[in-house]
């Protein structure tokens, strides 16, 4: 017979696996968010999803197809703001709900018509909607982000929540690029990054974990040597978007990691 500290030893062994196991095996899983957690970029996606492009090359979906997940549920939509969180994706948490992640904020700032405006249009206009992104994250987004963080955890106490945050869309201190000008580069990293500080903070003074996608991308940007990021192009909105490839060797494998 064992003696009971070679027992306890044992149980104490197993204890760091059976916690690892737990946030995947048996996961009720739902994804919230917007175009960088619903697939868009990927050119693959579910016909009933219509503009909010979801699809099963998302790294959400990759998540739970190489996990035995109970349930899974995504209601994340291109386009989607802090608004559309707090009015209609929260609807599909519950307290069954044992996994969420999220990725939000990108919208509440005018993200994507500050690529557009400073791709095909003015430089007027692109300064003027740059200047109201840097605005927004210095003055309001942090509160819209708290409401929606504690509404998420009202309407799935039992969850955990991954804060899955943007990477940056330009290699920091590329050289010749020929989308945008090296100052004008700079200046999106530089609103990506303070864009992270407000989310990750956000999310730690609500209890959730963060998936800092920057790390994950970290040398896959564009104008780098192999980008996990949509060149501009057609179609428009696949534009500044994770690709296959930033979804599966990006995303994917930093979700399994802190999941672990």
């Amino acid at each position: 017979m064992r003696s009971s500290r070679t027992v306890a030893l044992a149980l104490a062994s197993l204890v760091p696996v059976l916690l690892a196991a737990t946030p995947a095996q048996g996961a009720h899983y739902v994804a919230l968010g917007d175009s960088f957690s619903s697939g868009q970029g990927t050119a693959r996606y579910y016909r009933d999803s219509g503009d909010c492009a979801r699809g099963p090359l998302a790294y959400p979906a990759l998540w739970a197809a190489a996990n035995a997940v109970a349930s899974y549920t995504s209601v994340a939509c291109s386009g989607a703001t802090t608004s559309d969180v707090l009015n209609g994706q929260i609807r599909a948490l519950s307290g069954r709900t044992t996994l969420v992640t999220i990725s939000i904020g990108g919208n509440d700032i005018g993200a994507p018509a500050a690529m557009r405006e400073c791709t095909l249009g003015s430089k007027v206009g692109c300064d003027r909607i740059l200047a109201n992104a840097v605005k927004t994250i210095a003055t309001t987004l942090a509160g819209k982000l708290d409401s929606t963080y504690a509404a998420i955890r009202e309407a799935a106490p039992n969850a955990k929540v991954v804060v899955v945050g943007y990477p940056r869309i330009f290699e920091p201190g590329a050289g010749s690029c020929d989308v945008l000008t090296r100052s004008r580069r700079a200046e999106v990293v530089s609103i990506t990054d303070s864009l992270a500080g407000v989310i990750s903070a956000r999310a730690a003074a609500a209890g959730f974990a963060f998936l800092d996608a920057r790390a994950a991308f970290a040398g896959h940007e564009l104008c780098s040597r192999s980008p996990w990021i949509n060149e501009p192009g057609l179609p428009a909105d696949d534009s500044y978007h994770p690709n296959r490839a930033g979804n599966a060797k990006g995303y994917l494998p930093a979700l399994t990691a802190l999941l672990s």
